[in-house]
């Protein structure tokens, strides 16, 4: 790509008023061209009036509510939709990820090396999550290594880098977690194979704050299975 590529920033929301603010200002002050897309999955703690103030302050912020509470998978898929940048990359609301490694997720685009890029926890720095977290993780990429005939360390990762136009061509259904395996799921089934750097981490816990759980988990099993044999 000769010129810096548009990035789009997908920021699913949903009951994050207490780092939402900060997180987009770190969003703001990342150097790259950009969009800023929040979509609010109908937030009940304040979080939607949080963006509202400050997307009249930040006009590059566009704050796009759900109808109604749908989930993350759905808050995502509404973003790609909305989304017009040359790619798309996903950032939690909370302040686990850190912006400042979207260049190291941009560098393999721009240089022709990928169309999907990858942040994995476990190859960067981090603080160190519950024993637990840190098993359902590994679990979740061994089970779609196993699947896709790949070496990926991180599935879960929150930082998925994709072309848009291959981003809309998956044809995403999945309303909540299980977006993320479907995701890689449906990008592995083309063959392309999906690019990892190492990014910085600092995991939540759910007295933090933190959604998901075991069952979500189990979710991500049956989804890496039945995507993997559906047609």
């Amino acid at each position: 790509m000769s010129r810096p590529p548009l990035l789009s920033v997908v920021i699913p929301c949903y009951n994050e008023r207490a780092t939402v603010a900060e997180l987009l200002r770190r969003v703001r002050e990342v150097a790259v061209d950009k969009e800023i897309i929040v979509i609010d999955d109908r937030s009940t703690d304040g979080s939607k009036d949080v963006v509202a103030a400050l997307a009249q302050q930040w006009p590059e912020i566009r704050h796009i509510l759900q109808p109604v509470n749908q989930g993350k998978g759905a808050a995502i898929r509404r973003g790609i939709a909305e989304a017009v940048g040359d790619i798309v990359l996903i950032q939690d609301a909370d302040l686990e990820y850190d912006p400042d490694d979207w260049p190291k997720l941009i560098a393999p685009v721009q240089r022709g090396r990928a169309r999907v890029v990858y942040g994995s926890r476990f190859t960067g720095e981090r603080r160190n999550m519950l024993f637990l977290h840190w098993v359902g993780n590994r679990m979740l990429s061994l089970v779609t290594n196993m699947l896709y005939n790949t070496t990926l360390s991180d599935m879960e990762t929150c930082y998925k880098l994709v072309d848009r136009n291959l981003m809309l061509d998956l044809d995403l259904r999945s309303n909540r977690f299980d977006i993320e395996p479907e995701i890689t799921a449906k990008i592995l089934k083309r063959r392309i194979r999906i690019y990892e750097v190492p990014i910085s981490y600092t995991g939540r816990e759910f007295d933090e704050g933190k959604k998901i759980t075991w069952r979500d988990g189990f979710a991500a099993l049956w989804a890496l299975a039945k995507f993997r044999f559906a047609d």
